[in-house]
């Protein structure tokens, strides 16, 4: 007999070697997915977890105990120095006299000037 591996026995050989590669390349594929699966469940539970953005906005002044100003949270000019406040806390600073911002004019969508 000869030492030569027959064309059939080549032939099984490779499918083998094919059929290792392929187990090995699902098994990746495999991990792959499941750690795209675990990343996208976190990224779920975080925005879940995201506290809701505040509708109002104070902008306070240098010294920062002294309130300038009130805004919407979608004011475009807002400043730098803001605490988030609640529709009362906004109304109340207001009657207060602290001033509405003249830019997204919270005093209005609050009701206090029509």
């Amino acid at each position: 007999m000869s030492d030569t591996p027959s064309r059939l026995e080549l032939l099984q050989f490779t499918r083998r070697v094919v059929e290792q590669q392929a187990r090995a390349s699902l098994g990746q594929l495999d991990r792959w997915i499941a750690d795209e699966e675990r990343r996208e469940a976190e990224r779920r539970q975080a925005e879940e977890r995201r506290p809701q953005p505040p509708e109002w906005l104070i902008e306070r002044g240098l010294d920062r105990t002294r309130l300038v100003a009130v805004h919407t949270a979608d004011c475009w000019d807002p400043g730098k120095r803001l605490i988030p406040a609640t529709r009362e806390q906004a109304r109340e600073a207001i009657r207060q006299e602290v001033p509405a911002c003249s830019k997204c004019r919270p005093d209005t969508r609050l009701g206090l000037l029509e």
